[in-house]
């Protein structure tokens, strides 16, 4: 492992453009659990609505049964609103002031990134501290839903509004998608995949696209995944051990 980790920080004070995927393990320091489901928060079958969390989290819940689904979303911004930023936040959102190019994509929506500084995030699943209204304009971003009735009412027209999140069942947003090929056209030095079980076709792609173009890629995750055979680097330690190891070698 230490071989590995110099091998990296040599990778890395090369790159002048870096890609940081990420997913629920790098917020696993954070308090946040890492286990499937929305925000990663859920590992049960079935919530006591009795329907498993991906119906009663899913947009389909959200149009008949608000209630429900908004029970689930509150708990997840519960959890989210105590959490702050760890030290694989940071040393991101360090990299990035110190003058690199660095690009977060995450399957997070706790917002732990820009709260630690970073930037240029696609937030790929959205940010559960944005609210909007599916029938009118009205959008407001917030620190918390603890003011919130449930389901909370559009203070314009009344309609039940929601977080930015991508529900159970729902498309990921356009524009994000073609940000994320965009960036990934123009190109990057190094790829990493932090704390994602790597799952979804558009979280693999980065890996791909690098390794067709013999760009280096790195995992840090303390177990399996579907990326760590193909990568060039991996470091099996939790996020924050693994890009704190990091940071004191740059």
């Amino acid at each position: 492992m230490p071989h590995d980790m110099e091998s990296v920080a040599e990778v890395v004070r090369a790159a002048r453009r870096i890609l940081f995927v990420t997913g629920a393990g790098i917020s696993a320091d954070s308090g946040l659990p890492t286990y499937r489901g929305v925000a990663g928060l859920y590992n049960d079958e079935h919530c006591e609505d009795g329907v498993p969390i991906e119906v009663a989290l899913s947009g389909g819940m959200f149009q008949t049964r608000p209630e429900v689904a908004w029970r689930h979303i509150a708990r997840i911004e519960e959890a989210c609103r105590g959490a702050a930023p760890n030290r694989a936040h940071q040393v991101i959102a360090e990299l990035e002031a110190g003058g690199r190019e660095v690009l977060v994509l995450t399957q997070n929506v706790d917002g732990l990134h820009r709260r630690a500084g970073s930037t240029r995030v696609i937030d790929i699943h959205g940010d559960i501290s944005t609210l909007y209204c599916p029938r009118c304009a009205w959008r407001e971003t917030v620190s918390d839903y603890s003011h919130l009735t449930v389901p909370p009412p559009c203070p314009v027209c009344g309609a039940v509004i929601r977080p930015d999140v991508v529900l159970f069942g729902e498309m990921l947003d356009p524009a994000k998608l073609a940000r994320l090929e965009a960036e990934l056209d123009r190109g990057f030095d190094v790829v990493f995949s932090v704390g994602t079980s790597s799952l979804f076709a558009y979280i693999l792609e980065p890996l791909f696209v690098a390794q067709e173009r013999g760009i280096p890629t790195v995992e840090i995750n303390p177990g399996e995944t579907d990326a760590s055979s193909m990568v060039d680097h991996r470091l099996q330690m939790g996020a924050a051990a693994a890009l704190g190891a990091l940071a004191e070698l740059l």
